[in-house]
């Protein structure tokens, strides 16, 4: 069954690389925003399965548009994985105390990727905020 990915970063690099391994390897449609406020919108209107998200955008970052989507009754337990080049530890703690449900670093490894998304589409996620619970394996983090 086909769901629906909320891309959301200001890399249109990023973007065309995260929009290319969904059309290739899912059946999964993607509706895209580019910075952290637009994707609260889109995520509020559009109700997506699953939002990928950039940290570090312009206008809100991804921490701020997490702990806003978060807020919303239909995006509680919307998985939201944060996608970003900030692999510190203090931004990894900052992402899942704003909420997310997951966070991967770039680059941006495709088997990773699908992999997680098959994870949260099929079989659902901890409620967000459940850092006990949380699927959050802290891949390519650096150490302290």
């Amino acid at each position: 069954m086909s769901k629906k990915v909320l891309l959301v970063t200001d890399s249109s690099t990023t973007l065309v690389t995260e929009q290319m391994i969904v059309k290739i390897f899912t059946n999964h449609e993607f509706v895209t925003a580019t910075d952290g406020l637009q994707a609260v919108e889109r995520a509020i209107q559009e109700k997506p399965d699953l939002v990928l998200m950039d940290v570090v955008m312009p206008r809100m970052n991804g921490f701020e548009a997490c702990r806003r989507m978060r807020l919303q009754k239909g995006l509680k337990k919307t998985p939201i994985v944060l996608v970003t080049t900030r692999g510190e530890e203090k931004y990894v703690e900052a992402g899942l105390q704003s909420g997310c449900t997951d966070y991967i670093t770039k680059p941006i490894k495709c088997r990773e990727l699908l992999a997680l998304m098959h994870n949260h589409l099929e079989h659902g996620n901890a409620p967000a905020g459940d850092i006990a619970h949380n699927s959050c394996r802290l891949r390519n983090v650096a150490p302290k």
